[in-house]
């Protein structure tokens, strides 16, 4: 059935575009650009892992579990291969309005929203796109001197920098040490001709959900958010060159608990979080780096979360993120490294904690290790080998070791 429906959305799409490309005067007026690629990734892990989407989104091993003759039930090899991040994009330019240069863009893959849906098709991006051009000179279109950029639906995080996002194989994109989500938003970006740029957005969730307790039991929902009445809040700061890219940003999450006043004192929860980020270009290679001053986010793909105490009020538990992405971006042979490291700044402390909700409370700390080798066949065929090492700093570390395998190619 899920199948029947994709092939009558591209059938219907097709149509579509076919039937706009006859008109002449929709033709003058809109532009449109298929695009996607297919990218079957084979990987292999030494133990069992915390994830999702067939643990091929990997954060961390999974802890030391004995069994009754004292074997660790999570230890030993395991393999898969998926094609669920294969990819379909559509991006529709259109007649300006209101002084605006306007466009649209769809695109989904078939990862599916959850767990549970995966194989399914899953909306990726989907927004509306103006943007105003400010120029110094009357007349001329070669001195823009500022841009206003509205855009409206679904897109990045806000607080993933999307210009620095690491080059590793598909699909945890450097996660839980970089954050990799889409929120539903509201975003004005600001740029003028010295290389200042601004961002502040207002951003909702939906695939990205909030852990907490609700009608008496552990879930991940959007009723957390959305009680709250305050959309997420992003403000970033940045400067762009021509080699040199870096800023900061700071995210406001408020959170209306579900639980009842007597188990909390209060139960509007709001969290602060920061990161600093930027990108080097120097000859054929990117250097790209972030930190993060994670006070919950969970939702992000990355690490920490809150705690309710006995006392009945609530508190984050702190994680400090760190990551740094190398990357040769010409010619056949492109090799690149992922490093990551992650530390629990509450680990072993809040004794009193009476239920704790995110990820990696139990961890002191974490790092990853990731070098890669992409051979590029042509323009649109490459294949990327990985060997990516994580380390867990339980009670009881463990580490785990990912191989893998992706022929890509683009359309």
């Amino acid at each position: 059935m899920e199948m029947k429906k994709i092939l009558l959305l591209l059938f219907i799409l097709n149509i579509s575009v076919i039937g706009f490309a006859q008109n002449d005067t929709v033709a003058k007026k809109f532009r449109f650009d298929f695009h996607g690629f297919v990218n079957p990734h084979y990987y292999a892990d030494s133990r069992s892992v915390v994830g999702g989407r067939e643990d091929m989104m990997l954060f961390y091993p999974k802890p030391v579990a004995l069994d009754s003759l004292g074997h660790d039930l999570n230890d030993g090899w395991q393999a898969n291969m998926l094609a669920i991040t294969a990819r379909m994009g559509l991006r529709v330019t259109g007649p300006d309005a209101l002084g605006a240069k306007t466009s649209a863009y769809v695109e989904g893959d078939f990862t599916g929203s959850t767990n549970a849906t995966i194989n399914s098709l899953r909306l990726r991006h989907a927004y509306i796109d103006m943007k105003w051009l400010k120029h110094k000179c009357i007349g001329r279109t070669d001195c823009i001197a500022s841009t206003h950029r509205l855009l409206m639906g679904q897109y990045w995080y806000p607080m993933q920098i999307h210009e620095v996002m690491p080059f590793t194989n598909p699909l945890n994109m450097g996660a839980p040490f970089a954050l990799y989500a889409r929120y539903n938003q509201v975003r004005y970006e600001y740029s003028n001709r010295h290389g200042i740029e601004a961002v502040a957005a207002a951003s909702w969730q939906l695939d990205n959900t909030s852990q907490g307790e609700l009608n008496g039991t552990y879930t991940n929902s959007t009723a957390f958010a959305r009680h709250s009445l305050i959309p997420e809040l992003t403000a970033q700061l940045r400067y762009k060159g021509q080699h040199l890219f870096f800023g900061g940003a700071v995210n406001l999450k408020t959170l209306q608990l579900q639980v009842p006043l007597t188990t909390l004192n209060d139960r509007t929860h709001t969290s602060l979080s920061y990161t600093l980020f930027g990108k080097l270009s120097i000859g054929n290679c990117d250097i790209k780096a972030q930190t993060l001053l994670n006070n919950s986010l969970y939702e992000g793909c990355s690490l920490g979360g809150y705690l309710f105490l006995s006392n009945g009020d609530v508190e984050d538990w702190h994680f400090n993120t760190y990551w740094i992405d190398i990357s040769r971006r010409t010619g056949r042979l492109r090799p690149g490294i992922f490093m990551g490291y992650a530390e629990n700044r509450d680990f072993g402390g809040h004794s009193d904690a009476t239920h704790i909700f995110g990820r990696g409370h139990d961890i002191e700390y974490l790092y990853r290790i990731q070098p890669r080798l992409q051979y590029r066949m042509s323009d649109n065929l490459f294949c990327t080998a990985e060997a990516e090492y994580t380390y867990a700093g339980y009670a009881d570390p463990v580490g785990n070791l990912r191989l893998s395998l992706t022929v890509q190619y683009d359309f």
